[in-house]
């Protein structure tokens, strides 16, 4: 078979796309998150924007739950909640996304149907990328038909978290989560010509795998600076935003030099 479109990275790529990050601080990126059992996450990655990217508005939307509980920070913003002390759908979160270049679901959430509810109509609303993370991505499986087209979604995701995207969107191929690399990349290969706009980040047999406009490209994680499990709860989901905000045309090679970062 022809695999033209498979791409083995085992060093930075040449294009250095910082040079399209600017001298002084723009943007506005939105970053969503948190339950009232649980918020440290989604603060470490907005001060990891604040203090790493020249973002000039980093805005951190979380449950009204937590109001009191969380230490003063900038551009803190709470928005209504659920009785279980989740994000609940509001106005106030529509507008967010609505204002943001970028939103990031950063997990924390409590998988729940209000909740679910509340970040797909926000997402269907909005005009800016979105990323999905961590739990975030389990949040919205069940109506990922409903965002994955006609915005660009970014989808750092694990392969088991990936199998159910597949599964809710009635996709005929499926991940098979103790596969060879090759048949995972043919798939992606496939999902990103058939769900174009969507850019998908995840790891599989000791690669990093970044597929979109149907093009696939490995990363051995030995290659990186990243673990099997910091892969998914550290700061990369604030590397991958920042990269494709200043880089907007160019989704797959943004986020493969977000991982070499």
């Amino acid at each position: 078979m022809n695999y033209s479109y498979w791409i083995k990275q085992n060093e930075p790529p040449k294009t250095d796309l910082e040079w399209n990050f600017p001298e002084q601080k723009s943007g506005t990126v939105a970053v969503i998150g948190g339950s009232s059992s649980a918020f440290s996450a989604t603060a470490k990655i907005a001060e990891y924007l604040t203090s790493s990217y020249p973002i000039k508005n980093v805005e951190t939307y979380l449950p009204n739950s937590l109001r009191g509980k969380v230490p003063p920070m900038p551009g803190i913003n709470f928005v209504p909640s659920t009785e279980s002390g989740s994000i609940a759908k509001s106005g106030e979160l529509n507008s967010a996304l609505l204002a943001a270049d970028f939103g990031l679901f950063s997990g924390e959430l409590s998988k729940n149907s209000a909740t679910t509810i509340a970040a797909v109509e926000a997402i269907k609303g909005a005009t800016c990328p979105i990323l999905l993370a961590r739990d975030a991505v389990d949040l919205v499986t069940p109506e990922i038909s409903a965002i994955i087209e006609g915005r660009k979604l970014f989808l750092l995701a694990s392969t088991a978290q990936l199998q159910k995207v597949f599964r809710s969107l009635l996709y005929p191929k499926m991940i098979l989560l103790t596969q060879p690399i090759m048949p995972m990349v043919e798939t992606l290969h496939k999902f990103t010509l058939s769900y174009d706009e969507c850019t998908i980040i995840t790891y599989h047999q000791g690669q990093i795998i970044v597929a979109g406009g149907g093009k696939v490209v490995t990363i051995p994680l030995e290659k990186t600076k990243y673990s099997a499990l910091t892969f998914f709860t550290g700061t990369l989901p604030a590397t991958l935003l920042a990269y494709n905000l200043w880089n907007p045309n160019l989704p797959l090679d943004a986020s493969v030099s977000a991982i070499f970062k």
